[in-house]
């Protein structure tokens, strides 16, 4: 008998439909049967007890919301009936044990990166302009279009051609390729921004710290940085964020600033020349083998559904215990969605300092939230509530899995660089570009990015791996996801055989060998979080 719920945690008092179920169906959970009351669409959670006005709702073992009504057995969880509610955490209680997961078959496994002189490991080679200030995007944009019609294979866009079709009214035959790469080991990426200026000084600082961990980041061989001069981030201040996360940098830095230059010409001239020579010595660099330790992988989700918490986000999570057995890096962001759960991460992190900082920092951020008329609670987006996840505890419970079971080794505020391995917990909003963006300025040189129902994104210089909750995502925006973890929700494999599934992915991606949908996308999102207000 196949049973259509799963209880996910032995103290939960709700299930997950595995099916749509209708009214009056009876579907069984853990040999139990249970009278289904209400028609439930999968993904959404069913009660398994009678709650009363008040009752705690106890999803993945911790408190997920409260009941606002009476709500049957059998009957299906939602925002009419069930609001946030989590836990208060004021301290650490315990110290977290962890028993590490068996990687024989990984440890003498490696990946072929690009070795930087720092000891870091690129997974990528990439050459990237970038500017101090939004003022600079125009110049930027020049630039790539110039770049891109010179040094990119060029095909044919199908979009372009059906167009061309119906401008025309006659069929339009598409052409062969017109050029191939010039360069065949590195990639010219181009970011813009809105910032730099018009904010207040901290979010210009802030932007240098975030900016300058890119140019360290080891998936970057050098960088082409244009500022305007009068701007709140100077050149001096960008120097300055650079020099503190890495003073000993050797990878090129070319920077040039429009008021000190002349005309636009004279200046893109300029780039143009000491940028190609630059670009093109950095392109004799080679991919060697790399131990597996060298891999920092962000851990990211977006477009969570109902089945996130269960197949993609745990398969993540082993992934992460997987890595940090081997002496490498994972990252944990997106604290508005660590919101419930706080108690076992304090619990984990084996410095009390780190503890202390982390319910600062998530204290913190809560009451900028709720002095902007907000609140954590309004996390969960309308396609996230359509989808099973209800309240914002109930989301991030669900989310946190990402992070596995091991030891927290430190906590870092946004724009602060890696320096320990093991699992780190980085402060960044829930907002999915704005936290792969910090998470690949923390020293991330890979990104695992689990998604329920969909989200095209990628980032500039780091791979992004799409792992998609379910089977039906998978077939339906097949050009979006790299991997799926549909097998977990029916019951043909282990989050264990998925996380090795994954593992043995993630370093063909690493290595080069296979190439992201995101990248074959172009999709190479770029937004830094805005913390203050425009001035």
């Amino acid at each position: 008998m196949k049973e259509k719920l799963i209880k996910v945690n032995a103290l939960d008092n709700v299930a997950v439909a595995l099916v749509d179920l209708e009214a009056g169906a009876t579907a069984f959970c853990q040999g139990t049967a249970v009278e289904i009351i209400s028609d439930t669409t999968s993904k959404h959670k069913v009660a398994l007890t009678p709650f009363h006005v008040g009752d705690k709702v106890i999803m993945y073992g911790v408190l997920v919301g409260k009941a606002t009504a009476f709500i049957s057995t059998g009957e299906v969880l939602t925002t009419r009936n069930v609001k946030h509610e989590s836990e208060k955490v004021f301290g650490k209680t315990e110290t977290l044990g962890w028993n590490a997961p068996n990687v024989e078959r990984w440890k003498d496994k490696t990946f072929l990166g690009y070795h930087r002189p720092d000891g870091q490991v690129g997974t990528e080679n990439v050459w990237l302009f970038f500017p101090l200030v939004f003022c600079e995007n125009r110049n930027i944009e020049i630039l790539k279009e110039i770049f891109d019609k010179e040094l990119l294979e060029h095909k044919n866009n199908p979009h372009q051609n059906l167009l061309r079709a119906l401008i025309s009214g006659k069929e339009v035959v598409e052409e062969s390729n017109k050029t191939t790469r010039v360069f065949d080991n590195i990639d010219v990426r181009f970011i813009t921004h809105p910032g730099g200026c018009g904010g207040i000084r901290q979010d210009a600082e802030s932007l240098a710290k975030l900016l300058a961990g890119y140019v360290n980041n080891p998936n970057v061989a050098g960088v082409t940085v244009l500022s305007l001069g009068c701007q709140n981030l100077q050149i001096t201040t960008f120097k300055a964020a650079l020099h503190a996360i890495n003073p000993h940098l050797e990878k090129p830095v070319l920077i040039y600033e429009q008021q000190q230059m002349g005309t636009v010409d004279e200046m893109l001239s300029t780039i143009i020349k000491t940028s190609f020579s630059a670009i093109k010595e950095a392109n004799t660099v080679r991919r060697k083998p790399a131990p597996l330790s060298k891999l920092r992988i962000g851990l990211e989700c977006g477009g969570s559904d109902g089945f996130s918490g269960i197949s993609a986000n745990p398969t993540l999570g082993m992934v992460s215990d997987m890595l940090v057995a081997l002496n490498g890096t994972a990252i944990l962001a997106e604290f508005p969605e660590l919101c419930g759960v706080e108690q076992e991460l304090v619990n984990r992190c084996v410095h009390e300092e780190d503890a202390e900082r982390f319910l600062k920092l998530m204290k913190d951020f809560e009451n900028s939230v709720i002095n902007a008329g907000s609140g954590f609670d309004m996390n969960p987006s309308p396609g996230n509530i359509k989808d099973g996840l209800i309240t914002d505890a109930m989301k991030s419970a669900g989310a946190a899995k990402k992070g596995g079971a091991s030891p927290v080794e430190a906590v870092l505020d946004y724009g602060e660089y890696l320096s320990k391995p093991g699992l780190n917990l980085l402060c960044t909003p829930g907002n999915d570009v704005e936290s792969t963006t910090a998470l690949v300025g923390a020293g991330a040189n890979l990104v695992l990015f689990t998604t329920g129902l969909g989200t095209p994104t990628g980032n500039p210089i780091a791979p992004v791996i799409k792992v998609a909750s379910n089977t039906e995502l998978a077939d339906k925006m097949s050009d979006i996801i790299d991997i799926e973890t549909g097998a977990v929700i029916r019951g043909e494999k282990t989050i264990q055989e998925m996380a090795e599934e994954l593992l043995d992915f993630i370093i063909k991606v690493a290595s080069g060998t296979v190439v992201t949908k995101a990248k074959l996308l172009g999709q190479h999102d770029f937004i830094p979080w805005k913390r203050g207000v425009s001035l």
